[in-house]
Parts: structure tokens; C-alpha cells; sequence
């Protein structure tokens, strides 16, 4: 088929399995699949859009056709001036995976194991809920200037949540997460696998529920790489999406200043690390049809640039950074992260520690979120004192806070380690599947105490 220009043609399937389980009764069990094609299309200054369920030949064609009419009618209206997107050459890409389609049976046993081993090994827990989930979507993309593109990404995670009553009345949960890309047979060779890292789970939970609430305030902390995730993530990863950043992001005003600390680089990664490994989440070619290349967003702590759709890119002057995509076919692409991550520094996480005369050590956190001016609030659901260099009493819930940039510059010491957190999802208007990552760092931030 002949792409009529400035078109983007994708052709799309989303597919989505999980079972629950609260204390081994099933309380979710579901399998959905969503599958069509859209076509957006450029007319002077405008996009027309249009997307149908039908991926029939004829229903392709005129969904083509509406996505045209659709831009001429906004042109007509919108007096917007034309735009000519920058040149980018075709990407031909086929990315294929596992496609089988695992039986719902074979995610529920699996939960199953998990459950009655819980409920055997650690019978003095209030409550326990285990969830398998797994998740793929599938692209097929043309464009006018040639790119053909076709992935396949599946992943797949097991939840498992753990409840305990404690002796002041109180009760304190805890989880994790296990999994990555793939499908349930390629991502875990048996629930058993897991066992270890539940014992660990419930012996950090043990000690939670002995755990006493930090001071409110300003401390000197140790954040674990999950929170380095998050923070690389929510806190700054969004100020740095273009289309953010010309909505007003606080990143608008600070291109080429400087932001964090000189120890402080953070990319979003396309698909390919550093020492020469696949990111947990590849992209290879966005939706737009452009190669997705890594975005350096903060380089030895300056604010070096910025993630670019083809639009933003002409905007502002800058490359594409091939960072638009869609969640579904019904979607339009945005702006999206990837893999978000602080680089690695060269110091020992209980040298880290040590160093820290009163402060605290976070460990996990259950949600974050963040504002387009870079201040930011998590909620942490297991940490530690550190008293004279040492780890003390564990903590309670707790939050931090504080303001991205300013935290940032407060960082001096970055951990060797490195931790990758990749099951979770944006929610910036559509959601969407990203990873993060980065190391510990010791930092100076707010506490928000009990």
C-alpha cells in the first residue's frame, strides 16, 4: 500500500493477563485483547488523526482517508502556520519475540504455588495478595518516508504483598516485585525461584513492624536505587519531555545551566546501555517512524537537552530523539520516556552509609508523583536510621520531598550499584510501559516524618 504524505500508518495490538489472589481466595482473572489501525496526517500547521477496530483492507484505506479530511478541516480552521518536519532517514526494523499466548490456568497455578507457600511458611501474616500479570504490545508502523517497523514487546511480573499485624495495633505492609521482559516460561523457570526473595521480603517486613517513625525534616540521606529510579523518573524525566518543557516545565529556563551536582548524568535510554546490554524496555523506532536515540538530558550536572518528537524537534532546533509513542491503536503518539536513569558513580554503597553520622536510608518506595516545576513527593514503605555510620532501627511509612533540581545539587556520593525498575507505568494522559533506573545516592532532602 502507498503512503499518501506526511502519514504515518500503525497497525496495533495490545494484550493484557493477570490473576489475583487475596489471602489464596481469586479475586481478579482477566484477559483482554484490543487490536486496530490508526493514520495521522500532516496538513500545514495541523495533524488529522483517525483510528477504527476493522484492520481490513478497506477499513485501512479509509481510516487513510478520514485522517486526511480530518487535517483539512483543522487546517481550514486553525490558522496555524505551516510546519515542515525535520528530515529523518527510514528505519526498516523487525523486532520479533515469543508470541505464545499462555494459558490463564498456567498464570493462576503459578500464583497458586506462590500463595500456598506463603501461607505455610509465614502463617503469622495478617493478609497476603499475589497478583501475575502479563502485558505485550504489538507494531506494525509505515510512514511516507519509508520507515517499515514491526515489534513485539512482551513482559511479565509477579506482585506479591505482605501484611502483618503489629504489637502496638498497627498494621504495616510491604511488597515487591519479580519479572521482566518476556513471557511467563522465559521470564521464571518455577514459582520455587521466588522463594528466597519472599523469605527476604517477609524479614524486612518483620523488622517494619518494629519500626519507629523518623524526625520530621531536613536530612542527610542514603536513597536506594529504586528511589533513584523514581526520582530520575517523575522529578526530572517529565520537566525534560519537550512538550512539556514549551508548556512552561521549569527545565525551559535552565538549558545549559547547571542543575545537580557535577557527580549527576541522566539519560533516557533507547535501547541499547552503556556497556553494551539491551535496556529493559527497547525501542528501536518510535511511532512516528524516527530511530530512537538515547536523549542525555543532564551531563556532570548541567541540563544538557531535551526528549523530542518530530514537532518539538523543529520547535526547538534539535534533533529528534525518536521519543513519541502511543499506548493504543487508538492513540496519538506523545512524548514518552523510556529507560530513565542516573548514571552509576564509583562509590561502595556501606562506604555511603558510613559516612552519615544521623540520618536515614531509604529503601522502597509505593508511589511518587511530581509537578512540572520539579518539586516531588514519594511515599517510602521501608528505610532505615543510620546512627553514627551504622544501620539502626527500621521505619515505618514515611514521604520525602522537595525540589528536583535543588536535591539534585545537594548529591555527593553515587553508588557503584545499579538497579533497574521496569513494571510499572506512565500515566501522562494515556498510560504507557517504561523502566527507570540509577544508583544509590546520598543526598541532602525533606522528611516528612509521621
Amino acid at each position: 500500500m502507498t503512503i499518501p504524505p506526511n502519514t504515518e500508518l500503525r497497525i496495533q495490538t495490545n494484550t493484557s493477563r493477570k490473576v489475583s489472589l487475596l489471602s489464596g481466595n481469586l479475586i481478579s482473572n482477566v484477559r483482554t485483547r484490543s487490536s486496530g489501525v490508526s493514520a495521522r496526517t500532516l496538513r500545514g500547521g495541523v495533524y488529522g488523526f483517525a483510528s477504527d477496530a476493522d484492520t481490513s483492507p478497506q477499513a485501512v484505506a479509509a481510516v487513510i482517508k478520514a485522517a486526511a479530511e480530518n487535517a483539512e478541516f483543522l487546517e481550514g480552521r486553525a490558522k496555524i502556520p505551516p510546519k515542515t518536519m525535520p528530515h529523518v532517514p527510514p528505519v526498516t526494523l523487525r523486532r520479533d519475540a515469543d508470541n505464545t499466548d499462555t494459558q490463564q490456568k498456567e498464570y493462576l497455578d503459578f500464583a497458586r504455588e506462590l500463595d500456598d507457600y506463603i501461607a505455610k511458611k509465614h502463617p503469622d501474616l495478617s493478609g497476603r495478595t499475589i497478583a501475575v500479570s502479563a502485558d505485550s504490545m504489538e507494531k506494525h508502523l509505515r510512514t511516507d518516508f519509508g520507515t517499515q517497523s514491526y515489534s513485539l514487546t512482551p513482559r511479565c511480573y509477579a506482585y506479591v504483598f505482605l501484611t502483618m499485624n503489629t504489637k502496638d495495633g498497627a498494621t504495616v505492609e510491604l511488597y515487591d516485585v519479580y519479572g521482566r521482559g518476556g513471557t511467563l516460561h522465559e521470564v521464571f523457570s518455577s514459582p520455587a525461584e521466588l522463594f528466597p526473595k519472599i523469605d527476604e521480603l517477609y524479614t524486612q517486613l518483620c523488622k517494619k513492624a518494629e519500626g519507629v517513625f523518623p524526625d520530621a525534616g531536613s536530612h542527610i540521606c542514603v536513597l536506594h536505587p529504586n528511589l533513584a529510579g523514581m526520582l530520575a523518573h517523575e522529578a526530572v524525566g517529565h520537566t525534560c519531555e519537550a512538550d512539556f518543557v514549551q508548556s512552561g516545565s521549569v527545565a525551559a529556563d535552565n538549558l545549559h545551566k547547571r542543575v545537580a551536582s557535577n557527580l549527576v548524568t541522566m539519560i533516557d535510554f533507547a535501547h541499547t546501555l552503556p556497556d553494551g546490554t539491551t535496556a529493559p524496555l527497547p525501542i528501536f523506532c518510535d511511532d512516528e517512524g524516527v530511530a530512537a536515540q538515547d536523549a542525555v538530558l543532564i551531563k556532570d550536572g548541567y541540563l544538557t537537552g531535551y526528549m523530542h518528537s518530530r514537532e518539538t524537534a523543529r520547535l526547538y532546533g534539535h534533533a529528534p530523539t525518536g521519543s513519541a509513542r502511543a499506548y493504543a491503536y487508538s492513540d496519538e503518539p506523545l512524548i514518552r520516556m523510556r529507560n530513565t536513569a542516573i548514571l552509576p558513580g564509583k562509590d561502595k554503597l556501606e562506604d555511603m552509609i558510613a559516612s552519615v553520622d544521623r540520618g536515614y536510608y531509604f529503601t522502597e518506595t509505593n508511589n511518587g508523583q511530581a509537578d512540572t516545576t520539579g518539586e516531588f513527593m514519594f511515599g517510602v514503605c521501608m528505610g532505615y536510621e543510620i546512627v553514627n555510620g551504622k544501620i539502626a532501627r527500621a521505619l515505618r511509612d514515611t514521604t520525602i520531598s522537595g525540589v528536583a533540581f535543588e536535591m539534585l545539587q545537594s548529591v555527593d556520593m553515587l553508588s557503584q550499584d545499579f538497579v533497574w525498575v521496569s513494571s510499572g507505568y506512565c500515566g501522562k494522559k494515556q498510560i504507557m510501559p517504561v523502566s527507570m533506573g540509577g544508583p544509590a545516592l546520598r543526598c541532602r532532602v525533606n522528611v516528612g516524618g509521621r
